[in-house]
C-alpha cells in the first residue's frame, strides 16, 4: 500500500494508493484524516517531499494516524532529505540541523527510510534503517541524452568521491576536478578553479546533488569557459533553484534534475521522474 502525501509526487507505480484528506490550520499545524478503506494488515509505504517543517509534521502525524489504525509495518521514501547540507557546525551558534531532522524521523520507528542521493555520508549515518538510492541511474539517463563524448566535472572536493563512482558506473568517463572557497560566516563563494589546462572544446557535464541559488555552478561555468570548454550541461539530483532560472540558462545548454524537491516546467530543464530511476 502507498500513501503519497504530496498529490503531485507519486514515485512508485502502485494501484493500491491510500486515500486521505489533509489541510493546514492557520496557526501552521498540519491535519490529516486517512480513509479506513484498505487492508491494514499490509505494509504501508509513505512518500513525501519535505520542503518545510509543516511537511515534516504531516509525515509525523500520518505515521501516528496509521499506527492508531493498527498498521504494523510502515516505511517511508523521502528523496530530498531536509537540512542535509547542515551536516556540520561551522561556527559557534549554529545547529547540527540534519541531526535534528534525523532524530525526529528515527523516533517514528519506521521499518525502512529510503533517501535519494544524500548530500554526504553524515545523513545515512544518522538515520536508522536507512536505504540509500544513488544518483548513478539518474546520471546514466542524462548522459544517454547528451552523448558519451563529454567530461564529468566535480564542482568541489565534497563531490569527488561520488563522481568517481558515477564515472566508474558509466564505464570510465573522464573526471575533471574543480574547487571553490566559501566564507563560512557569510556563505560568499570565491576562488573557483578548474584543474585542467585546456579542455579543447570538450562538452562538460557538472554533476552535483543540490542546486539552490546556483552560485557554485555559475562561477564554475565561467572558469570552464576560460579553459576552452565546449557545451556546458548541469545535472543536479535535487533542484531547488531558489533564485530562478534566468542566470543559469545563460551558461548551460541544458539543465537536468529530478522531481525529488518540486515539479519544474521550464524549457531549459529536463526533469527526470524518480519513478524512472528507483
Amino acid at each position: 500500500m502507498i500513501l503519497n502525501l504530496d498529490n503531485n509526487f507519486k514515485p512508485f507505480q502502485n494501484e493500491n494508493e491510500i486515500a486521505f484528506e489533509s489541510f493546514t490550520f492557520h496557526g501552521g499545524e498540519p491535519h490529516i484524516k486517512i480513509k479506513a478503506d484498505f487492508d491494514i494488515s499490509l505494509p504501508v509505504m509513505i512518500t513525501h517531499r519535505i520542503n518545510s517543517f509543516i511537511d515534516l509534521g504531516l509525515l509525523c502525524i500520518a505515521v501516528d494516524a496509521l499506527r492508531r489504525m493498527s498498521v504494523k509495518t510502515i516505511s517511508a521514501f523521502i528523496p530530498y532529505f531536509p537540512a542535509a547540507r547542515q551536516d556540520r557546525v561551522m561556527v559557534m551558534g549554529e545547529a547540527l540541523s540534519v541531526k535534528v531532522y534525523a532524530d525526529i524521523i528515527n523516533h517514528l520507528n519506521l521499518e525502512k527510510i529510503s533517501i535519494f542521493d544524500p548530500h554526504s555520508e553524515v545523513t545515512p549515518a544518522l538515520l536508522n534503517n536507512v536505504s540509500v538510492i544513488s544518483n548513478h541511474d539518474f546520471i546514466k539517463k542524462v548522459v544517454k541524452q547528451i552523448g558519451t563524448n563529454l567530461k564529468l566535472i566535480s564542482p568541489d572536493g565534497g563531490a569527488l568521491k561520488k563522481i568517481y563512482k558515477v564515472a566508474e558506473y558509466l564505464g570510465g568517463i573522464e573526471v575533471i576536478e574543480a574547487s571553490k572557497s566559501r566564507d563560512v560566516k557569510t556563505g560568499k563563494l570565491t576562488g573557483f578553479k578548474v584543474y585542467h589546462d585546456d579542455l579543447e572544446g570538450s562538452d562538460c557535464l557538472i554533476v552535483d546533488d543540490i542546486c539552490d541559488g546556483g552560485g557554485t555552478f555559475i562561477g564554475l561555468a565561467e572558469e570552464l569557459k576560460k579553459k576552452n570548454a565546449g557545451k556546458l550541461y548541469l545535472a543536479v539530483s535535487h533542484g531547488i533553484f531558489s533564485k530562478g532560472f534566468d542566470e543559469l540558462s545563460k551558461y548551460f545548454d541544458k539543465i537536468f534534475t529530478t522531481n525529488s524537491f518540486k515539479n519544474i516546467d521550464n524549457e531549459v530543464f529536463v526533469q527526470i521522474d524518480l519513478k524512472e530511476i528507483i
